[in-house]
C-alpha cells in the first residue's frame, strides 16, 4: 500500500582528503580505486545541550564503539547543528547522530546516508515538539483557559506582546515543525509577528531561557524535557507545556556515503546490535534498528509544505509567481513520493 503523505494528512498546503581517512588514487594499471585505510572515525554530536552535560553520557557510548569496530572513535562536538553537517561535507565527520531536519540537509550537502533509527526507551520511534511558557506566568494560566492544546492559537493572538525563542534553524522540533504548524499553516511570519525573536541554540537554552523568565514563549520538545528533569529537575519544574505537535520521527545515525564497504558493515553490526541498557538509558535510546534515507521523506514533505503555506501568505508576490513557485515546490513534492 502506498505510504500517505505528510501533505495529504494536514491538508495540501570527492570526498576531502583528512588526516582520519585515506584513499588510494587511481591505479594507473586498471583504473581502479582501492581502499587503503581508515585510521579513525570522528563521530557527529549535534547539540541538544551544554557540552559539560552532554560528554559524561556519550563518552561511555563512545568508547563502546570503538572497542566493538576495532577503529578509533573520536567525538565531534559542536555548539550549531550546522557544525556536524558541514564537517561531514568536508570529510571531518564520518558518522553523525542527527536530526529529522539536519539529517535532510547533510544528504543534500554532505553525502550523508542514513542507516539506523534511534529506538526511544520506552520503545517508541518518536517523539513531540512542543511550546513552553513559565508555569507561573499569565500566559500559562490564560493558554490553557483556551482548552487543550490551544496554546498556538493564545501565541498567535498575542504575538505582537510577546518574546519568543527558537531553538535553531536545522532542528526539526525547535524550528521546522512548530514554524509550519504553528505559524506558516495560520499565515504567520515569525520574524514580523513578535515583540522579540531570538534563536537560543540548544533545547536546554530554551527550556532555561522559559524558566528564567528570559523569554516568554519557546520552542522544545518531549526528549530535552525529559533529559532536563534528570539534569535540572529545578527548572524543569517551572516550565509549563501550551502546545504538543504531531509525531516527528525519531532520529537518524548517518555515515558517509563513500566509507568503505567493509568499515559500513562493522559500524551497522555495532549499531543494530548494541543493546547495553546502562549506556543507552542516558541517552534516552534502548536501541537502534535498520532505516534507510526514505524513513525521513516525512520531514522533506514537512520542510515542502510550510514552503508552499509562505508562499501562499505572500501579500508581496504577484499571482503568476505564487503559481509558478508553488507549481515547483509540488514538483519536488511528486519527486519524493514517487
Amino acid at each position: 500500500m502506498k505510504r500517505r503523505s505528510l501533505i495529504q494528512r494536514v491538508g495540501l498546503f570527492a570526498l576531502v582528503l583528512t588526516g582520519t581517512i585515506i584513499f588510494a588514487a587511481c591505479n594507473s594499471n586498471n583504473g581502479t580505486q582501492q581502499t587503503l585505510d581508515v585510521k579513525e572515525i570522528k563521530f557527529g554530536i549535534i547539540s541538544t545541550e551544554s557540552q559539560s552535560n552532554q560528554k559524561p553520557i556519550w563518552e561511555p557510548f563512545i568508547k563502546e564503539m570503538e572497542k566493538q569496530i576495532g577503529i578509533p572513535v573520536k567525538p565531534f562536538y559542536v555548539t550549531q547543528y550546522s557544525g556536524v553537517i558541514e564537517a561531514m561535507a568536508t570529510g571531518d565527520v564520518q558518522l553523525a547522530w542527527y536530526g529529522g531536519k539536519s539529517y535532510i540537509e547533510a544528504a543534500k550537502k554532505s553525502n550523508a546516508e542514513a542507516f539506523a533509527q534511534t529506538v526511544n526507551a520506552d520503545g517508541t520511534k518518536g517523539y513531540v515538539s512542543h511550546l513552553i511558557v513559565n508555569k507561573d506566568s499569565k500566559i500559562a494560566a490564560e493558554a490553557k483557559a483556551l482548552g487543550e492544546n490551544k496554546g498556538d492559537e493564545y501565541v498567535i493572538k498575542n504575538s505582537k506582546n510577546l518574546t519568543f525563542a527558537f531553538n535553531e534553524p536545522n532542528s526539526t522540533s525547535g524550528f521546522l515543525v512548530p514554524s509550519f504548524y504553528v505559524f506558516a499553516k495560520n499565515g504567520v511570519n515569525p520574524k514580523e509577528a513578535f515583540k522579540r525573536l531570538i534563536f537560543s541554540g540548544s533545547h536546554e537554552a530554551t527550556a532555561l531561557a522559559v524558566a528564567n523568565n528570559q523569554v516568554d514563549v519557546a520552542t522544545n520538545n518531549s526528549e530535552s524535557l525529559t533529559r532536563l528533569e534528570e539534569t535540572n529537575p529545578e527548572a524543569r519544574k517551572k516550565i509549563e507545556v501550551i502546545w504538543t505537535s504531531e509525531l516527528i520521527p525519531s532520529d537518524p545515525i548517518a555515515y558517509r556515503k563513500d566509507l568503505p564497504e567493509e568499515v559500513k558493515k562493522k559500524i551497522k553490526d555495532f549499531f543494530y546490535n548494541y543493546k547495553e541498557e546502562k549506556v543507552l538509558k542516558p541517552l534516552g535510546w534502548k536501541e537502534f534498528v535498520s532505516a534507510d534515507d526514505a524513513g525521513w521523506n516525512t520531514i522533506r514533505e514537512l520542510e515542502i509544505a510550510k514552503k508552499i503555506a509562505e508562499v501562499e501568505s505572500n501579500k508581496d508576490l504577484k499571482e503568476e509567481d505564487k503559481k509558478q513557485q508553488i507549481d515547483e515546490l509540488k514538483q519536488q513534492l511528486a519527486e519524493i513520493n514517487k
